[in-house]
């Protein structure tokens, strides 16, 4: 893992550690389960459900990174850039872009 001075030089680096297809469909699904989750907070007004966004997140997230992807989370070394690209790579996948910027990085996007 290289230092990086920008989110721009990151972000390739960042693709690269979900070169595998299930590697980031198990990120979407957390992704998308953070969403639901702040979502369901914020229309019941039970805010403990907070509690539970970085766990349903992470759990998928790292998961796939120990049995699929075999490779250790940039999380650990950029946190702030890792939760950023999280979110980046999930809307752009729901918006049907995430082809273009796997390709930019050298990822073969196979199921995307």
């Amino acid at each position: 893992m290289g230092h990086y001075r920008s989110f721009a030089d990151f972000w390739p680096f960042y693709l690269r550690e979900h070169s595998k297809p299930r590697t980031r469909a198990f990120h979407y699904a957390g992704t998308s389960l953070v969403v639901l989750i702040a979502a369901a907070a914020a229309a019941s007004g039970n805010y403990w459900l907070l509690i539970a966004m970085p766990i349903a997140g992470y759990a998928f997230a790292w998961g796939s990174h120990a049995a699929i992807e075999r490779n250790r989370p940039a999380t650990f070394k950029y946190p702030l850039w890792s939760l950023l690209a999280d979110f980046k790579m999930w809307w752009l996948w729901l918006t049907g872009r995430i082809g273009r910027e796997l390709r930019a990085a050298g990822v073969r996007p196979e199921a995307d």
